[in-house]
């Protein structure tokens, strides 16, 4: 089914009990219930990117205190995607802040997806732009899926970033999906946009085809330096909202809650997960950003009467 704004604009104005139970039977149609994916995202190479994106610290223009670091070694990743693994991650992700990387840079990252995937876990990276050859060649190396965000709705995109246009990010996704790796594509919410760009962006990664298997949905964490830093934070029930429009117009998608649970309570989490959402990033770190501590997510899921488990791969 193909949505228009105006369709997922009438289930943002939903009632919220109605919009969420309405979600979470979307969600028990192709997943199972009470069951939450771990994934563990580590910065491979961090900082000095020379994209200007407004939300991020990683951006060489802006002064936010993050060093630019060399790539991570072999060995180093490995360790993480071990200790990951440890603490129940079946999803590891990585991230390294390029606008797209060159073959100097490919070649050991290739190395780390194919260390990472004998380790047993799923695999994800996040690199920047591709060209068709780095794709096919992410696949050969055993990536399951590659984040590529559109970030937000065509229209706002523009007051978000100039160094690279929509259609580079779209042109990327269609290069990842044409190479047979699964697609992890979402956006942030938060970064000033009104109700109609957030109905936009989902319109937008509702109607790709097919929809991104995973879609992660982060929460603005306003950086320092950056020129969001002193954004309003958006209303809680408008990011539960959000998560719930995502899962009723892609219900065979993983909804990831992101970035951005460090500042929400745990009360607005659960309402996530009944949203929706069965998906997290899982330690204390995402790529510069705090995220919750192991400890505390194992509590709440307890408490919640959530469990561990895979995320099914399901094409829409």
């Amino acid at each position: 089914m193909a949505f228009k704004v105006a369709d997922v604009m009438a289930l943002f104005e939903l009632p919220l009990i109605d919009l969420v139970l309405r979600a979470q039977n979307a969600h028990r149609e192709h997943f199972e219930r009470n069951r939450i994916q771990l994934s563990s995202l580590l910065s491979i190479k961090t900082g000095g990117c020379s994209e200007d994106c407004a939300y991020c610290p990683q951006a060489a223009q802006y002064d936010t205190g993050v060093e630019a670091d060399k790539l991570m070694s072999l060995e180093a990743v490995l360790d993480a995607a071990r200790a990951a693994r440890a603490n129940g991650a079946t999803r590891f992700c990585m991230g390294a802040a390029w606008r797209n990387p060159k073959e100097r840079h490919l070649t050991p990252v290739l190395q780390m997806i194919d260390g990472v995937k004998a380790l047993g876990l799923e695999t994800c990276a996040t690199l920047g732009m591709l060209d068709d050859e780095q794709a096919v060649a992410l696949k050969a190396s055993g990536l399951d899926y590659y984040n590529h965000n559109l970030d937000t709705s065509p229209a706002f995109y523009g007051q978000i970033i100039s160094t690279r246009t929509y259609q580079d990010r779209l042109d990327t996704l269609d290069r990842v999906r044409k190479a047979g790796i699964h697609v992890c594509c979402g956006g942030i919410i938060g970064l000033g946009e009104s109700r109609q760009d957030r109905a936009s962006l989902i319109t937008q990664l509702s109607n790709l085809s097919p929809y991104p298997e995973s879609v992660p949905i982060n929460n603005l964490v306003s950086v320092e330096g950056t020129p969001l830093a002193d954004a309003a934070p958006i209303d809680p029930f408008e990011f539960v909202r959000t998560i719930a429009v995502a899962k009723i117009t892609m219900p065979r998608a993983a909804i990831r809650l992101s970035a951005g649970r460090e500042q929400m309570g745990e009360g607005i989490q659960a309402l996530c997960f009944m949203a929706g959402a069965s998906s997290i990033f899982y330690g204390e770190q995402l790529l510069t950003t705090p995220n919750p501590q192991v400890d505390a997510d194992r509590m709440l899921m307890h408490r919640l009467g959530l469990m561990a488990s895979e995320t099914k791969t399901a094409s829409p």
